[in-house]
């Protein structure tokens, strides 16, 4: 059966099935308008006669605009009738923003934190700044500010290029699904976090620099902020995730491997995996603490509530 146009005089709702003769494309067919005497009913419109009912489905578009056109103030002046291959699905929005608060339309704060990570660098190592130097964490006698500024210093090239990579990829994911503001302090917490432990776990004549303790941090928080029950998430937990946990593994067992994380006498090495792996763990810490904090109500919640608390 063809689908069905039918126009009123104030408004227009859509009807219909599949294509006629099961083809690919959509059949619409015009008929005359409804007039305004015909008398509303519950799921359908009766012609003036009575002889003739038309009955609309339960959840569709013409029900819906139906009942839009006998109470426009009741509900959301938003109507949106979308369609899945040749069938009309038809899906009320009621005071639903375009975007979620606070976020905004374009990604930047990554792009911010990877220019102040390639300028830091080019600064330290191309002009051979010497003051430059006094932004690493030094064990033996560190300074609070060290903590978040050795997350933006590379000890080469090597170094900042992959930091870079994984950066790029991971921090754009945490600041499309929370914000620019969220990835910042993603960042800077894991971050200063990862050197927090490097600091107390390692000997005092190290020098910790990089921000691989903050990207470790963005690798668990983009897999957490994607948990939600639809497909789409659903995938793409299952495939962040298990390149997350393969890594967070490999830096738990080299961690283990360490003669100085638990028994004495550690030696040097020159990957950090005590600040990759904390500050994995670290970015778990926060999901969970901010996970605990409720959420504003908004006003489809509040109006739930108040009809609930009404009935």
């Amino acid at each position: 059966m063809g689908s069905r146009m039918i126009a009123s005089p104030s408004f227009a709702f859509v009807s219909g099935g599949g294509a006629a003769g099961g083809g690919g494309g959509l059949s619409i067919t015009t008929v005359p308008a409804i007039p305004q005497r015909l008398p509303m009913v519950a799921d359908g419109v009766r012609s003036p006669s009575g002889s003739r009912f038309l009955r609309f489905p339960r959840n569709s578009c013409v029900r819906r605009l139906l009942f839009l056109h006998e109470h426009p103030r009741s509900l959301s002046r938003r109507f949106i009738c979308g369609m899945s291959n040749s069938d009309m699905i038809s899906q009320l929005e009621l005071g639903k923003p375009d975007e979620k608060p606070g976020r905004g339309s374009r990604v930047n704060g990554v792009f911010w934190i990877l220019l102040l990570n390639l300028g830091i660098y080019v600064v330290d190592h191309w002009f051979q700044v010497n003051t430059m130097k006094s932004l690493y964490l030094n064990h033996a006698w560190p300074q609070w500010y060290q903590f978040i500024t050795a997350t933006f210093c590379h000890a080469d090239w090597n170094h900042l290029s992959s930091n870079l990579f994984f950066l790029y990829i991971f921090g754009k994911l945490v600041e499309e699904d929370e914000g620019s503001f969220a990835l910042w302090i993603s960042y800077l917490l894991t971050g200063a976090g990862a050197n927090l432990v490097s600091w107390l776990v390692l000997p005092r004549n190290a020098v910790s620099i990089g921000a691989s303790g903050a990207v470790f941090g963005l690798f668990a928080i983009s897999v957490l902020v994607k948990m939600r029950w639809d497909w789409r998430k659903i995938l793409e937990v299952l495939i962040l995730g298990q390149f997350v946990l393969k890594k967070v593994m490999e830096e738990a067992q080299a961690s283990a491997r360490l003669p100085g994380t638990i028994f004495g006498g550690y030696s040097l090495h020159n990957i950090n995996h005590i600040a990759h792996l904390s500050g994995a763990l670290i970015g778990v810490l926060l999901i969970w603490l901010l996970s605990g904090i409720p959420s504003r109500p908004t006003q489809d919640t509040q109006g739930l509530r108040r009809r609930a608390d009404s009935t």
